[in-house]
């Protein structure tokens, strides 16, 4: 009789092997990655305005996690995070422009060990040039190489009669309305022109010489990242299809002072010209699909879409992530494996954490040495998971704060002491340390602070707070033993990596 830790090696075998009728051949992985896409704007998510069928579809064939949040609302920390397994902390990347150590391990580097080709092409936020075998990437041309080539490359302007967006984009140089593209103008360019449409002509060249091979391919588009890029000739949407959102004298305090100015056709139009880039990604998304579908790939290819962290459309007067509001930390995730995947949505909270660990598990590739999230294959396989997570953990240590999210309550914590850098500043710089507690079930919208009221809830939050810190940060044996529990989240809040 085999005993339990035998018994579930034979079944964990017999659930990596293939369906009857498929190759034996391993499968190929693709990771599509977009900048700045709010989980929110979606068809598939219940949003009837926004334009995106390529990603409904793909939901509907596979598996789609409605509640997934960031482990950090800014793009070069989250990213690190997830690409190594291990919260910002201690990936080592906690600022934006931190490069990630190159002795890191990464997903794409446990892939090599497996056997697979690895290849990048766009927007990583390494903060480095790319070379071969950086980050365990075998080909690789990440934003600066995609946009030197691309520019080189040129293209047709479109005519001078059409109207279009100034160039080149200086954000927090020229006025928000400018470099938030309040105008919802579009690039000078028509589709063929666009930086995308080279990313996708790269992509292209390579599955057409790779596609004998066992490959894990990256694929990072730029949109829907201001200035909200989209082509001359795909604009749907105008500032007339949107409202601006509501922003009430409890949002005064935190509104970064480069947003005070924006009058609500202006915030209009930026909500369009961004629903217009969302748009531009859905369909360079669908590209890549039907390039799979072209060649003979789609059955045997796990394929993973996913933003890096969402974004706020105005709400609370912002127009940014930065921050712990749910527009900003909740993200798309999308998983594909026709006939090894179901198809179904989850409800369960999931971090972006999980997801290096669920494709090294689903692709049998060694595990990454530090887990921080857990795999999600349990999810794909049977639709429930032991253990769920009960809350949601978040940082943006640019500003020291971090964030707890349960089914009931948002809590947020800043230490109130650091002049953030990122552009964002609000009236009072450094207004000392803050707590936040929203009831989400009468307070959806996170207006209304009710930590006066609920003591015992705030005492919770910061023991979860202080908990995943604990467990998780490398510096965590330097914790001051005489530090009060507000002292001890204050001390592991400051950015190690920060130059000033």
């Amino acid at each position: 009789m085999l005993n339990r830790r035998e018994f579930s090696a034979v079944a964990g075998a017999v659930a990596a092997a293939p369906l009857i009728g498929q190759t034996s051949r391993k499968p190929n992985f693709i990771f599509i990655l977009a900048d700045d896409h709010a989980g929110y704007v979606m068809g598939c998510d219940g949003n009837r305005k926004a334009d995106t069928p390529n990603l409904d579809k793909l939901a509907t064939q596979g598996t789609r996690f409605a509640a997934h949040y960031c482990n950090s609302p800014v793009c070069t920390p989250s990213r690190q995070s997830f690409f190594t397994g291990q919260m910002p902390h201690a990936a080592g990347v906690t600022v934006l422009t931190t490069p990630l150590d190159a002795q890191k391990p990464t997903i794409a580097k446990h892939l090599k060990q497996a056997g697979y080709s690895t290849a990048v092409f766009g927007k990583m936020h390494f903060n480095r040039a790319a070379e071969t075998g950086l980050h365990g990437f075998d080909v690789m041309m990440t934003e600066g190489e995609i946009a030197r080539a691309w520019q080189k490359a040129g293209g047709k302007p479109v005519e001078a009669s059409v109207a279009t967006k100034k160039l080149p984009w200086q954000p927090f140089k020229t006025p928000a309305e400018e470099w938030l593209n309040a105008g919802n103008l579009p690039y000078p360019r028509n589709e063929e022109g666009m930086r995308s449409g080279f990313l996708m002509s790269q992509v292209e060249q390579y599955l057409e010489q790779n596609k004998a091979k066992q490959f894990g391919l990256w694929v990072s588009f730029q949109e829907p990242h201001s200035p909200f890029d989209f082509p001359a000739d795909y604009r749907k949407f105008t500032a007339k299809d949107f409202d601006a959102p509501r922003v009430g004298p409890e949002d005064a305090w935190q509104i970064p002072t480069i947003f005070r100015d924006l009058g609500n056709e202006q915030k209009s139009g930026i909500a369009a010209a961004y629903y217009n880039s969302a748009r531009y990604l859905d369909k360079n998304i669908g590209r890549v699909l039907a390039l799979l579908d072209k060649h003979g790939l789609s059955d045997n290819t796990f394929v993973v879409y996913m933003a890096d962290h969402g974004y706020s459309l105005g709400q609370h007067g912002r127009f940014e992530k930065h921050c712990g509001y749910d527009p900003a930390m909740r993200v798309p995730l999308i998983m594909r494996w026709p006939g090894r995947i179901r198809q179904g949505t989850v409800t369960d909270f999931t971090e972006s954490v999980d997801v290096p660990h669920t494709i090294l598990d689903m692709l049998g590739a060694p595990e990454l040495p530090v887990r921080h999230g857990s795999s999600l294959r349990p999810y794909l396989e049977s639709g429930k998971k032991a253990g769920a997570r009960d809350h949601i953990f978040s940082e943006y240590l640019e500003n020291e704060e971090a964030f707890v999210r349960t089914g009931s309550h948002k809590f947020i914590f800043c230490s109130g002491r650091r002049k953030r850098t990122d552009g964002y500043l609000t009236d009072n710089p450094t207004p000392g340390r803050y707590i936040r507690l929203y009831d989400l079930k009468t307070d959806p919208g996170e207006f209304t602070d009710v930590a006066a009221k609920n003591p015992a809830v705030v005492a919770q939050m910061k023991g979860l707070m202080l908990d995943r810190f604990r467990k998780t940060h490398p510096d965590a044996a330097q914790e001051p033993k005489s530090a009060g529990v507000d002292e001890a989240i204050e001390f592991y809040l400051r950015p190690r990596d920060a130059k000033a």
